[in-house]
Order: structure tokens, then C-alpha cells, then sequence
């Protein structure tokens, strides 16, 4: 307690501390979560407490001072306990109505009554110690009957011995009977009463009789136990003696260290009354380190000096005698006291009064101030009160709460639990301070200076300690209590930024954390995608694609780092207002969609410029992204939104450059919400090209989410005529097998045939539209003609060729398998095309249907298929014939003006997505591998149209580029 007291006091001056004492510290130290739950916990053990004390009064009103005043009388002994507990309930009523009334009136009168009752408990402690200087040289008589060492009982007789003399006449005694079956002398008697004789013995010998050294060491005993004398000369009787019918004094429970330790630590609980009524105060800086300290010494003193004279003056069998059988109910600590045992009763009565009071008082404002924070939503109408600020509501609550403790009557079995409180209260005050300590925030001066973290360390750990010493079980039943309320402030309560040690503590564990994570790459094992998630917003500052965070949290799953950004097109002046507004809606629509993590909104003069600062310095140290998560521009097409697309491919690039994955969600908007549930179906990986694993891994993580987790896996590969189809389905189940997933696995053969006239008529309109935009860029009005005569061309041309283009074939044609590849590697000239990986990402490529590390050569890409045919579509010859119009007007309706490079490359994408759509059409998730853009941005629309064809008819589509970077984690 004086521990608690140091750390307390130094916490107390570090500031002003309005009404609510220890709650206030704790909380303003540690956080509103566990300054509400300890703060609530505290409450309740305070509230009990005073029932517990106003119990305490009826027991010494009704015991010692008018016993005829009870309501209900016991016939019999057994019947005592029941009708003590019943007239506890009635008077202990009508005290708890009385003493509201008191409060209610004003703490001010309760500050008067507390004068009488604290001169009431000092004269009671001068007649102790009084008292016990008397027993030097005059001793009290209080006689104590012994049979053997074993004391006895004398509330069934009342002449200590087995028989009596009178008139020359031997007669027994009541004594004999309650031992022997007849009164006669030749009766049969109990063995260990024939055996031992009847003394007595004086119970209070005085402080000079050297008592004190029996009752110096410990005599801990087992529950039903008989309560005997040491050094008293005893026989052994027969061991099959029953003891039940006899008159002996037992232990009623058993007693060991601890025990005793929880039984003393109620007496020291009112450390905080002072601070609880902080409110109340003139100067609580000074009022409460002063007034709490010099109490704890005053009480220490005084307990630990009584518990000394006790042992000194008092035989040991009466200090273990509970309820004072062998001195048939008196007080002893009365008849020690001098002039008159009624000082100490008196003096009794009005110090649990008085603590009842104190009890009614503190507990109010203690609720009053934890309501008035708003951090817990149910309790805020006890806020209120009258217009001097006194707690009414709080103080009915509280009363109510007594009022049950009073009914129960007896709390044996709720005070160890509120003994836990307290305790949980003081270890808390303590962390507080060694937490506020060790941080040395500025804020940090308390005016109080003899303080040290390490006695505050101490007295929460011994706080720890005790509350498991004393009762394991009821300290785990607090511990959970205050859990629960401690996560119910965290779900429901209202936010408080009190610039708390918690939060402080999180601060420097994150810049620790983050030096760590600065020191070098993560391990492969820890890969993960980190995300950044593109929105875009409309001009209310709303997002615009919900789904797509629906989505981040499916994908996330909470785990991992999370980065929502978006870009406002302007000057950061003019649009600080928008940005405060945009953050809020995203922010709220994340904790909707329960996304975890952090959002970030950009001005930039351009769209493009603010993606491309998103992508460079989004996150802090080595918590940064390292994949970008965007939604596919569905209105790419449309004249007015001509620049969409550039800056999507702009986009690729940029994280091509910042080797980053990028995950590109098509129909986002017809992706599920987090409410739905896929009972079943499919999600659907199409696996053409080894780009470092991701398309193995999204869907692992996508199916430990609700949505997903039903839905199986299935993995497509695509082969050729002349491959081992069935070597290579072997070959990728191995795989899946050393990469511990469950699977379907297909591989899909792509025969060769001729270019269809759908194919034709979709380059071609590819690059005439390219064209026309290139015109309407230098005149709107050129570009409207361009338009026209566009359609009316388009139509003439399909409507002549359609009958011609059987008879037209390729000059060379590649297999369609390499076709694949050369779509989805963009393996072209280097005006027209890249690598779906570049050097770096290259570099870190594995085989995909072999299990081993191997290391590729830079402008390597790795497909599913045979090493043999990569090595020949890499050095075969691609000629790509560009034959660019100079003007959209003199197009010719003949295919082979086309550009022959696009024209494969779109009947691949064309017969690619007629597979894909036989098979996947009805999955709920298609994973498809992503080419890289052309290095040439001629060629961007262009690659625009590709992905546009690859993904046409899929209802729910992923793109997936992977950076090289996570290629080890799937081996892992």
C-alpha cells in the first residue's frame, strides 16, 4: 500500500486531478480501456464494500450492543445463523436509506459526521492501548477451560471441571455429561476425557507473562480441527473417539499464509478514499500524497503495533477462537480495553459506520466521473445530477448496488472478489506511473519527487502476486470481469485521445519495430502482399468502387499492411477542405468494409503525378507496399475519358519500375460483399506464365475469408499438340503437392487454326480507332467527320470481307501455344513490346512445374510448358511488318494492309478467351496473368484492346502481375 501510495502521490502532482481520483490517473496514464474497466471494477468493489461495512454495524449492534432488538430469534443453535442473517437484512435496509439520505443532502454534512466517527475510533485505540499497559500490573479476569491441551467450548456448561464437592457429596457436573453417557460416576466416558484433566486457565495473562513468545510462531491448522494449546501437558485417547458430539472448540476454516494475508488486506483498502472524493478537494496535489501517505503510516503503526500487544497479552486459543466459544461469545478485545469494554464497542459501531459512509460517498462520484467521460455508452445517464454537481443519479445506482450486497447478507464469498479489485486497482496506479516514468514524456513533472520506476515495478508486481497468493481462481474470475469490460470500451466506447502511456508505449514499439524491419529485406518466408489500394473518387468525395475495399478485406483478412489512397486533382491550398472530407469518407466507408489499415489522400496538379507519388512513398520505413491493388477503367472507350487509359498503363509501368506485383480487379462492382456467402463454385487459376507464384497464392488467401472459403480451387494450363499432356498434369500436381495446396488441376490443349474474321474485325478496328483518336486530337471537328466515316467504313468492310477471309491464311504461322505466350509475355520488338517481367524480376523466375530453385537468365520469362519450345519461340523470328495510316480517310478494306503482329497477337487473345470462357465462365473468380504494356506507348491502346479481348464474357476477373519477389514463398 505505501508503494501504491508513492506511485499514486507522484501522479496526483503531475497536474490538476478533477473528480474521480483513482480512475482519473489510471485512465489519463494508460488509455480509456483500462482506466474504464479497472475504474468500473473499482467501483464495484467500493459499492460492496460498503455493504460489507454496514453489515459489520448491524453484527456489532445486534451482537454486543442491544441484542433484544432483533426481529427475528433463534429457537434453536443451529437456527442462530439464519435469523442473524435475516435481521441483517431488515436493519441494514433501513441504515443503507439513511445513509443515502445523508449523501444526498450534501457531502458536507458527511464531512461533519466523519469528525465524530474518527474521534470515536481514537479513543477506542487509546482504551486498546490503555488497556493493555493495565495488564502489567492488574490483569483481567477471563477464564478459559482446558480438557488436556484442548479448549473448550463453554457454551453448554458453565463450571469448568468434571466434578464437584458439596456437603461431602461428589456430584458431576454438566461438563461430565456432554463426555460421559449417565451422570452416575461409574458411567462409561468419553477415552481422552478419562485420560486428561479439567483446568482453566487464565485467557488474558497480561503483557508480562511472556505469552508473547507461544504466540510468536505460526500454528496454521486444517478446517474442523480442535483448537489446542502447545505447551500443555495432553494423553492421546483412542483414535476411533468420534469428536462431532463434543464440547470442543474447532477451527471452522483452514488457515495457512496466504489466507491470512487476504483476510488483513480489506483493512488497508481505504487508501483511496481520499482520492475518490478528488472532486471535493481544496488543493488535491497537495491534499492527497500528504493525507494518503501520513495515513497508511498512521494505520500500519496501529495495526502492526495491536496485532504485537495482542500476541503479548492473549493466549493463542482465544486469538484462534472465531466466533469466542471458549469465552461463550464475550469480547475479548472489549474486556482488554480499559476503562470499559463499551469504548471499543462503541468505537466499533461508529468506524464501519463511518466506512459505510465514506463508502456511499467515493463510490458516486467514482461512477459520476467515469459517465462524464462517455466511454462507456450505458452508463452515461448517471452523469447527471443536481446543479452543484452532486451525483444523484450515480448515488442511487450505487445505493441499489448496496443494497444487493445486503440482501445476500453474507458476502464470504463475493469479498474475495472484491479484494481483487482493490488489488487490480493499486497494480494498476502503479503501472501508470512506472509506465509515465519510463516513457519521460514531456508532460512528466510531477511536483511529488520521491518516486522511482522501480518501486513503482515492485509494488505492481507484489499487487500481482498477492491477487494470485490469496485466491487463484477469484483473481482469474477478476481478471476476466475487467476483460470484458475493457473490450466492450474498446468495441463500443467512445475514442479519447488523453495523450496516454499505452499510446505512447505503441509509438516507441512501433519506431523500434520499424528500425528492425529497415535493417533488410523480409525473409521470404514472411512475404505477404502488402497492399496499396487505388480508389478513385467522384466529385462528392465519395469512392466510387466500394467493392474494391470489400475486397482488400477478403484478401487481407486483417493480416498485413493495408495502404487506401487516392489522388484530388488540384493545389493543395485550394483543396484542403475536399481532402479532410475525402479522408473522413474513406476512413468510414473502410471501417464499414473493415479494412485495417491506413488511408492517404494526395493533391497533385495531375491524376497521373498523384498516383505515381502513391506508388513511390506510400508507407514508412520497411512497412511499405509491395503490391497495388486497382480497378480496371470500365469506361476506357468513351471519348471523354480518353486519358483513362493512360494513366492505368502509366500505372503498370510505374509499378513494372518500383518492382511491385499489381492485382487489377475487372467488374469490381460485381464482386461479393463481405455479407455473402459462395456456398459453392470455383475459383478458376489460369496459369500461362511463372510470374513468381502470386496466382497461387491470391487464392489461398482469398479462401481463408467466409466468402471464399467454400469454393474450390481449380489451376488451368495450357499445352500444345505435341506436348505430354499428361506428364505435365503429373508434373503440376507434384507441384501443388510440395506447395501443401489443394487443387484441381487441368491442362487445356489449344489446337492451331485459321485466323477467323472476327479477329480481323476486331484489329482493325483496333487501329482505326487508334487513328481517329490521333486526329481528333488536332481538330474536334476533323475528328467528328473521322467518326462518321469510321462506322460507315467499319461496315462496308465487314460486309465485303466476310466471304474472302477463309481463302486467307498466315504466310508463317506460329503455334497457337506460343502465340500465348508471346500475348502474355509481349516477347515483341522493342518498339512494340516488353518482357512480363524485366531484368530484375526475370532474374528471380523458376520453372513452374519443377520444384527446385533455379536461377534464369535475365530476359527469361518462364512458362508452363516444355523447355524446349521456350528456347525456340525465343529465338524465333517475330517480323512485324507496321504499316501505319497517315490519314483515317484513305484506309483500305483489304486485311492485308493490317498490322500482322497485332492481328496474331489478337487471335490469340480472341481464341485464349473462347477457352477460358468454355471453362470458367460460371467461376465466381478467374486469375489470369497479365502482360506488361509496350515499351513503345504507340502500342498503348493497342494493349488496351488485347486485355479487353482476353477478359471479354468473365463475369469476375483478377489480373495479376506478379514482381518476382514472393517466387520463394510458395517454396517455403
Amino acid at each position: 500500500t505505501m508503494l501504491t501510495a508513492i506511485s499514486m502521490s507522484a501522479i496526483a502532482t503531475n497536474g490538476v486531478v478533477p473528480a474521480g481520483g483513482s480512475y482519473y490517473m489510471i485512465s489519463r496514464s494508460l488509455g480509456p480501456e483500462f482506466g474504464g474497466a479497472v475504474g468500473l471494477c473499482f467501483y464495484l468493489g467500493t459499492t460492496f464494500a460498503g455493504a460489507m461495512y454496514i453489515l459489520g454495524t448491524i453484527e456489532i449492534l445486534l451482537t454486543y450492543i442491544t441484542p433484544s432488538a432483533a426481529i427475528f430469534k433463534a429457537e434453536e443453535v443451529s437456527e442462530e445463523t439464519e435469523a442473524m442473517l435475516n435481521n441483517m437484512r431488515v436493519y441494514g435496509t433501513c441504515i443503507i436509506i439513511l445513509m443515502a439520505i445523508v449523501v444526498f443532502v450534501g457531502v458536507k454534512y458527511v464531512n461533519k459526521l466523519a469528525l465524530v466517527f474518527l474521534a470515536c475510533v481514537i479513543l477506542s485505540i487509546i482504551a486498546i492501548y490503555a488497556g493493555v499497559i493495565k495488564t502489567a500490573f492488574d490483569p483481567p479476569d477471563f477464564p478459559i477451560c482446558l480438557l488436556g491441551n484442548r479448549t473448550l467450548s463453554k457454551r453448554s456448561f458453565d463450571v469448568c471441571a468434571k466434578f464437584t464437592e458439596s456437603n461431602n457429596e461428589t456430584k458431576t457436573t454438566a461438563l461430565w455429561s456432554l463426555f460421559c453417557d449417565s451422570p452416575s460416576l461409574n458411567a462409561t466416558c468419553d477415552d481422552y476425557f478419562n485420560l486428561n484433566n479439567v483446568t482453566e486457565i487464565q485467557g488474558i495473562p497480561g503483557i508480562m507473562s511472556g505469552v508473547l513468545s507461544d504466540n510468536l510462531w505460526s500454528a496454521y491448522s486444517e478446517k474442523g480441527s480442535i483448537v489446542e494449546k502447545k505447551d500443555q501437558p495432553s494423553v492421546a485417547g483412542s483414535e476411533e473417539t468420534k469428536m462431532s458430539g463434543l464440547p470442543y472448540v474447532f477451527t471452522d476454516i483452514m488457515t495457512y499464509f496466504t489466507m491470512l494475508v487476504g483476510i488483513y488486506f480489506p483493512s488497508v483498502t481505504g487508501i483511496m478514499a481520499g482520492s475518490n472524493r478528488s472532486g471535493d478537494l481544496k488543493d488535491a496535489q497537495k491534499s492527497i500524497p500528504t493525507g494518503t501517505i501520513l495515513a497508511i503510516a498512521t494505520t500500519s503503526f496501529i495495526y502492526l503495533s495491536c496485532i504485537v500487544l495482542f500476541g503479548a497479552c492473549i493466549e493463542g486459543v482465544i486469538l484462534r477462537d472465531k466466533f469466542g466459544e471458549a469465552v461463550n461469545g464475550n469480547l475479548v478485545v472489549g474486556t482488554l480495553a480499559w476503562p470499559s469494554p463499551w469504548v471499543i464497542v462503541i468505537g466499533s459501531f461508529f468506524s464501519t459506520c463511518g466506512a459505510g459512509l465514506q463508502s456511499l460517498t467515493g463510490a458516486p462520484r467514482l461512477l459520476q466521473a467515469i459517465a462524464r467521460d462517455g466511454i462507456v455508452p450505458f452508463i452515461q445517464v448517471f452523469g447527471h445530477g443536481k446543479a452543484n454537481g452532486e451525483p444523484t443519479w450515480a448515488l442511487l445506482l450505487t445505493a441499489g448496488i448496496c443494497e444487493i450486497g445486503i440482501l445476500i447478507a453474507s458476502l464470504d464469498s463475493v469479498a474475495p472478489i472484491l479484494s481483487m479489485f482493490f488489488l487490480m486497482c493499486y497494480m494498476f496506479v502503479n503501472l501508470a506511473c512506472a509506465v509515465q516514468t519510463l516513457l519521460r514524456t514531456p508532460n512528466w513533472r510531477p511536483r511529488f519527487k520521491y518516486y522511482h520506476w522501480t518501486l513503482s515495478f515492485l509494488g505492481m508486481s507484489l499487487c500481482l502476486a498477492l491477487m494470485f497468493i490469496c485466491s487463484w481462481y477469484y483473481a482469474l474470475i477478476a481478471m476476466l470481469i475487467a476483460g470484458c469490460i475493457y473490450k466492450y470500451i474498446e468495441y463500443r466506447g467512445a475514442e479519447k485521445e488523453w495523450g496516454d502511456g499505452i499510446r505512447g508505449l505503441s509509438l516507441n514499439a512501433a519506431r523500434y519495430a520499424l528500425l528492425r524491419v529497415e535493417d533488410g529485406p523480409p525473409h521470404t518466408k514472411n512475404w505477404r502482399p502488402q497492399l496499396l489500394v487505388l480508389l478513385n473518387l467522384d466529385s462528392e468525395q465519395l469512392v466510387k468502387h466500394p467493392r474494391l475495399l470489400s475486397f482488400t478485406s477478403q484478401l487481407k483478412a486483417g493480416k498485413g499492411l493495408t495502404i487506401v489512397g487516392s489522388v484530388l486533382q488540384g493545389i493543395y491550398l485550394d483543396k484542403c477542405t475536399e481532402t479532410q472530407k475525402a479522408e473522413e469518407n474513406v476512413k468510414a466507408l473502410m471501417g464499414v468494409e473493415k479494412t485495417k489499415g491506413f488511408c492517404q489522400i494526395v493533391v497533385s496538379p495531375s491524376f497521373r503525378d498523384g498516383i505515381s507519388y502513391l506508388i513511390q512513398s506510400a508507407g514508412l520505413g520497411g512497412m511499405k507496399h509491395n503490391t497495388v491493388l486497382m480497378a480496371w477503367p470500365q469506361s476506357w472507350k468513351q471519348t471523354e475519358n480518353r486519358f483513362s487509359w493512360k494513366n492505368f498503363v502509366d500505372t503498370v509501368r510505374e509499378t513494372t519500375a518500383a518492382q511491385q506485383a499489381l492485382l487489377v480487379a475487372k467488374n469490381i462492382d460485381l464482386f461479393p460483399t463481405n455479407q455473402e456467402r459462395f456456398t459453392e463454385g470455383s475459383i478458376d487459376v489460369w496459369w500461362i506464365v511463372h510470374d513468381g507464384g502470386m496466382l497461387m497464392l491470391l487464392p489461398f488467401l482469398l479462401r481463408q475469408h467466409k466468402v471464399w472459403r467454400k469454393c474450390k480451387m481449380r489451376i488451368f494450363t495450357v499445352a500444345q499438340m505435341d506436348d505430354n499432356s499428361i506428364q505435365m498434369k503429373k508434373d503440376l500436381q507434384m507441384f501443388l503437392y510440395h506447395l501443401r495446396l489443394n487443387a484441381e488441376v487441368e491442362v487445356v490443349e489449344m489446337f492451331e487454326n485459321d485466323i477467323s474474321a472476327f479477329t480481323y474485325e476486331k484489329t482493325l478496328m483496333m487501329e482505326q480507332r487508334s487513328q481517329m483518336l490521333k486526329q481528333m486530337q488536332h481538330s474536334f471537328w476533323d475528328g467528328f467527320l473521322s467518326l462518321v466515316t469510321f462506322v460507315s467504313q467499319i461496315q462496308s468492310i465487314t460486309d465485303e470481307s466476310r466471304g474472302s477471309i477463309r481463302r486467307k491464311s498466315f504466310s508463317s504461322p506460329q503455334s497457337l501455344g506460343q502465340d500465348a505466350q508471346a500475348l502474355l509475355t509481349n516477347d515483341y520488338r522493342e518498339e512494340e513490346a516488353q518482357l512480363i517481367h524485366d531484368r530484375n524480376t526475370a532474374s528471380r523466375s523458376t520453372p513452374a512445374v519443377k520444384t527446385s530453385v533455379a536461377a534464369a537468365a535475365p530476359e527469361k520469362v518462364h512458362m508452363t510448358w516444355t523447355k524446349e519450345k521456350f528456347v525456340a519461340e525465343k529465338h524465333k523470328n517475330k517480323d512485324s511488318n507496321v504499316s501505319g495510316f497517315k490519314d483515317i480517310f484513305n484506309m483500305k478494306p483489304e486485311w492485308g494492309n493490317l498490322n500482322q503482329s497485332n492481328v496474331r497477337r489478337m487471335h490469340t487473345a480472341v481464341k485464349l478467351n473462347g477457352v477460358v470462357l468454355n471453362k470458367s465462365q460460371h467461376a465466381h473468380l478467374v486469375l489470369l496473368n497479365m502482360p506488361g504494356p509496350p515499351k513503345n506507348r504507340k502500342g498503348d491502346e493497342n494493349y488496351m484492346e488485347f486485355l479487353e479481348v482476353l477478359t471479354e464474357g468473365l463475369d469476375r476477373v483478377l489480373l495479376v502481375r506478379g514482381s518476382g519477389r514472393e517466387v520463394i514463398t510458395i517454396y517455403s
